[in-house]
């Protein structure tokens, strides 16, 4: 439950947005329209999940919120996992400055991973001066006060933490949908795996109370959500720094009891602490849907040394195997990085390996990519581009091979489809997700979305399904 400390904290950042509501309203008012605010956000669901909740204190502040970057707020929630994404934060914030340049009432801020890095940071207040506001991952709930301190002295307002052990619950949310939502069942990680930047941007690992997730869920599911994905960087440590410590499994079960919640996804597991307890929720559990997502990165043990991931290749065999065997109709899906340094030719063949004995339905392949700050930024045998490129196409090559193999499975069955959207091509049809978590694409109305009907899967078109809806 939340603690009196945090319970002040919240009341404290209601005070702040009541102070900016009090700001917008007053300058809405002098040049006649509302008030835009966008935000944009980089990288994985964790960071998607951060900018429903600067949404949602944005919303409550009084701004619109619009999908365009010529607003009068603009907030860039950053990723640092690739240097390509830091490259596109500073494209964006250049173009930003013309438009800030006719109107200077305008606001910018940035957050997220990519402002935990000092570099970045100091880059950014030399090279990028028209940026107003600078925060990190672990005081996103600051928000409104960041804006009122930048209000106050019209100065860019930069606050920075290193780590915290803080969760403040219970501030607004804005759900990109209504029908499903993510939600943060932990934050930060502690594997320090030697290729990574996250636990150095996110912090060590804190779990939130299972009572304030579970009061969560149960919120979101009375408001229309009938699907959630709980998210961590590694959601299987879930629990182990609590007071009353909870595994994964555990909580898993105990979401699985709340009435009207139809389906549990999660993310992301690592495979050296995914426990037997969790292979057996997940095999006898009716809303976890039959999708894991489980991150190989390397077929080689060597490697895997390297890359500080306490797994071997025999040890992630044995447990696809056991995944599989519990659970015949799941969909693994994978991480795969391509040209780690000192990764050989031998290294890459036992990766390939692994993915034909597996059998993954999709894996997201990723080129070596060097962040400053960890151990393999360092190493030596950092590895060629063209022997890299080589190896990445013959990988991806491989997996679409395996992946359509085993997405042709299923043609002709009938499953149960969450629809969420009117395909953005077609739009006569629609676009939905089935419990693993593949795309079927079928004819039907907007009336449909957010509801879960029964589609059969007449024609796989490779990584995804074209099908038809099955009256009941």
């Amino acid at each position: 439950m939340i603690n009196q400390n945090e319970f002040e904290e919240t009341t404290r950042q209601y005070g702040f947005i009541s102070k900016c509501r009090w700001y917008i309203k007053k300058k809405s008012k002098e040049i006649g329209r509302p008030l835009y605010a966008c935000i944009v956000t980089f990288g994985c669901q964790m960071n998607a999940r951060d900018s429903e909740k600067l949404a949602g204190i944005l919303k409550k502040m009084g701004y619109v919120i619009t999908d365009t970057e010529d607003a009068d707020f603009v907030i860039y929630n950053t990723c640092t996992v690739r240097e390509n994404a830091n490259l596109r934060v500073y494209g964006r914030l250049g173009h930003l400055k013309s438009i800030k340049k006719k109107r200077p009432d305008m606001m910018i801020a940035l957050c997220g991973c990519m402002m935990q890095e000092e570099a970045v940071v100091e880059k950014i207040k030399q090279s990028y001066k028209h940026v107003d506001i600078i925060f990190g991952t672990h005081n996103i709930y600051k928000l409104a006060e960041l804006i009122q301190a930048h209000l106050d002295s019209d100065s860019m307002i930069i606050d920075i933490w290193k780590d915290t052990d803080r969760i403040v619950e219970d501030l607004p949310v804005e759900r990109k949908y209504t029908f499903k939502t993510g939600i943060n069942i932990m934050f930060g990680c502690n594997n320090f795996c030697s290729y990574c930047i996250v636990p150095y941007v996110r912090g060590r690992e804190r779990s939130r109370n299972p009572e304030d997730i579970i009061k969560e869920i149960k919120t979101a599911v009375s408001e229309g959500v009938v699907e959630v994905m709980l998210l961590g960087q590694n959601v299987n440590s879930y629990g182990k720094n609590l007071t009353n410590p909870m595994s994964f499994a555990k909580l898993l079960a105990e979401i699985e009891k709340i009435e009207g919640l139809e389906r549990i996804r999660f993310m992301t597991s690592h495979p050296k602490d995914l426990s037997d307890d969790l292979i057996e929720v997940m095999s006898h559990g009716e809303k976890i849907c039959r999708h894991l997502h489980l991150p190989l990165q390397s077929g080689s043990s060597r490697v895997l040394k390297a890359m500080n991931r306490h797994y071997t290749k025999e040890d992630f065999l044995i447990l696809a195997d056991k995944i599989k065997t519990a659970c015949p109709d799941i969909s693994l899906t994978t991480d795969i990085i391509v040209g780690f340094p000192g990764e050989t030719e031998e290294d890459f063949l036992e990766t390939l390996e692994v993915v034909r004995k597996v059998g993954f339905d999709s894996a997201y392949t990723f080129i070596y990519s060097k962040r400053s700050g960890t151990p393999a930024s360092v190493m030596e045998e950092q590895i060629p581009k063209d022997i890299i490129k080589n190896r990445f196409d013959r990988l991806l090559k491989e997996v679409q091979r395996e992946a359509v193999k085993l997405m042709r499975r299923h043609t002709g069955n009938i499953q149960e489809v969450l629809v969420e959207e009117v395909n953005t091509q077609e739009r006569q049809l629609v676009t939905g997700r089935l419990s693993n978590n593949l795309i079927v694409h079928f004819p039907g109305s907007k009336d449909l979305i957010g509801q879960i009907i029964q589609v059969k899967l007449k024609e796989c078109k490779g990584f995804y399904y074209f099908g038809e809806q099955v009256q009941a």
